[in-house]
């Protein structure tokens, strides 16, 4: 892979990303692994009147999914946990542009890590 195949917003979400970290009093946490890359990935909610107010995460992985799950979180910030769990893949990749094929793998990740979030909130009776 070279670097010219990835978008400018991929690359800004990759050198810059806006919500890496770990949210201590998270409502939620999601974690999720893809053994076919290595990528390991924590993401971390918290809800207030029913939408996610702040997100956060930390990845063990590639480049493009740490910019994926930049740009989910971006997308999810705001958002009705209903509405944050119809985020698909082709939604980041769209969102960012694009990314070369054999990477879009990377932003399932993402997708999977806030779906696991949604479902430990709710697990501690939230609704």
């Amino acid at each position: 892979m070279y670097i010219d195949e990835y978008s400018d917003k991929v690359k800004d979400h990759f050198f810059h990303p806006k919500h890496n970290g770990k949210l201590e009093d998270a409502d939620g946490m999601g974690k999720v692994g893809n053994p076919k890359c290595g990528d390991v990935m924590e993401l971390f909610i918290k809800v207030e009147d029913n939408k996610i107010s702040e997100i956060k995460f930390q990845t063990f992985g590639c480049a493009t999914a740490i910019a994926s799950t930049d740009a989910l979180c971006e997308l999810a910030k705001g958002m009705t946990l209903e509405d944050a769990e119809k985020i698909s893949k082709q939604d980041i990749v769209d969102y960012l542009g694009g990314m070369p094929a054999i990477k879009v793998h990377c932003s399932i990740l993402g997708e999977e890590a806030l779906r696991e979030a949604i479902k430990d909130y709710r697990s501690k009776g939230k609704t």
